[in-house]
């Protein structure tokens, strides 16, 4: 018999925020975290703004061992969990570790450790001299490997990797891990630090990011006419996920149910979004599937919305034909305004949001979209400018990533 999933604890690191209270109020409040490029000079590049993380320094939170063996999106891992683990109460008792796992995420990986050495060996006399920690910190999956040392976790551990669909990918295993009995609390979620050189520099040569460098914080604008490109954005969200029935006789506080997830592949694109959405459509038929749920039972959903000419309209027709292409109670916002897009943790930090708009009846808005898309129908109600208060009982996110993954994710009040 399938377990029920629930979720005990949230962590974020963010734009808009370095703990969950202070990142959903600005949430709430409609605070863009956009700004100059700082963490390397961004002059000659056609796009020199993202969204960074503020008042940050891994010294505040972790032991200098740690940072020396990793790259930032493993500490940002490292710390969103620790948040989400404290704010869960979980603690081992006498439970086995071998119940408890990590599946994490990332898209990029340890990036900023790559171009890091790789730049000392071209700058240099062409002898190796590379860091003994240089393949440690840089492959993916040690974000999920330091998670699981850092806390003794000794179950299912791996990492996940689909582009911008990365973290929902892993928030779906995990989910599936539990709910088929083979672990009984996992750690998921997905963390990502792409604000380098190489990236910023390959995203711009595509033309997929903002070029709007003299307005920073009214760059992404998703559904907007003017949209032109996303906002790249650093950070990590985490979640605690748990076998309900364990979660219930520790008394621990719980968030809401994981009642559904799916992915497909649209099979279509290098990086360009079905037209149609057909591949999107799919996937969130059958995670309302497997949740025994319609589109109706469906309060909020966020969008992946990037801000992209093509992409927000592709994801608008997928959400139409489920509608039926008639007035509904579906209510959507592109948070991805606020925090730009966090690729890999994009995902985690999405479903934070939906899960905190569920807890506190509150949807955020979709911050600079001044003129929404006449291709967009009237019907598809989007919460612009202001957050709005409304009952939600039932929450979905999407995510879709580079290679035409389509990750959904479905939330319940329990």
């Amino acid at each position: 018999m399938s377990k029920r999933v629930v979720v005990t604890g949230l962590g974020v690191l963010a734009p808009n925020g370095n703990d969950l209270p202070s990142f959903w109020e600005r949430i709430v409040n409609g605070d863009s975290g956009a700004g100059p490029i700082t963490k390397f000079n961004a002059e000659k590049f056609r796009t020199r703004f993202a969204c960074e993380l503020k008042d940050f320094n891994p010294a505040d939170h972790l032991e200098r061992s740690d940072i020396k063996r990793s790259d930032m999106f493993t500490q940002y891992a490292l710390i969103a969990s620790d948040q989400a683990i404290k704010d869960s109460g979980f603690a081992f008792d006498s439970m086995s570790p071998f119940d408890v796992g990590v599946i994490w995420g990332t898209g990029q990986g340890g990036m900023v450790t790559f171009e890091e050495q790789m730049k000392a060996y071209y700058q240099g006399d062409g002898t190796p001299r590379f860091s003994p920690f240089f393949v440690p910190k840089l492959i993916a999956n040690m974000a999920s490997g330091m998670i699981s040392m850092r806390h003794g976790y000794m179950g299912v551990n791996y990492t996940t990797v689909s582009a911008c669909a990365t973290s929902n990918t892993a928030i779906m295993d995990a989910f599936n891990y539990i709910k088929w009995g083979k672990a009984k609390v996992i750690v998921t979620g997905g963390s990502e630090s792409p604000i380098t050189e190489g990236s910023i520099g390959g995203f711009s040569a595509m033309k997929a990011m903002s070029p709007r460098n003299d307005d920073p914080k009214h760059a992404s604008r998703p559904f907007d006419t003017g949209r032109d490109g996303f906002v790249m954005g650093e950070g990590a969200g985490a979640l605690v996920l748990e076998d309900y029935d364990h979660a219930v006789a520790r008394g621990a506080t719980i968030y809401c149910e994981v009642k559904g997830a799916a992915m497909t592949a649209d099979a279509y694109h290098l990086s360009a979004t079905h037209p149609e959405g057909i591949g999107a459509i799919e996937a969130m038929k059958r995670a309302l599937d497997e949740a025994e749920m319609t589109i109706e039972d469906i309060d909020y959903l966020n969008p992946h919305a990037t801000s992209t000419p093509v992409g927000d309209i592709s994801e608008i027709k997928a959400i139409n034909a489920m509608v039926g292409g008639q007035k509904n109670d579906l209510w959507i916002s592109g948070t991805k305004s606020m925090t730009g897009h966090l690729m890999g943790a994009a995902g985690a930090i999405e479903s934070i949001i939906s899960i905190m708009a569920m807890r506190d009846n509150i949807i955020p808005p979709t911050i600079n979209t001044e003129e929404i898309d006449p291709a967009i129908p009237s019907h598809i109600n989007i919460v612009v400018g202001e957050s709005i208060e409304r009952k939600i009982d039932a929450v979905m996110s999407n995510t879709f990533g580079f290679g035409g993954h389509n990750g959904i994710a479905v939330f319940a009040r329990m």
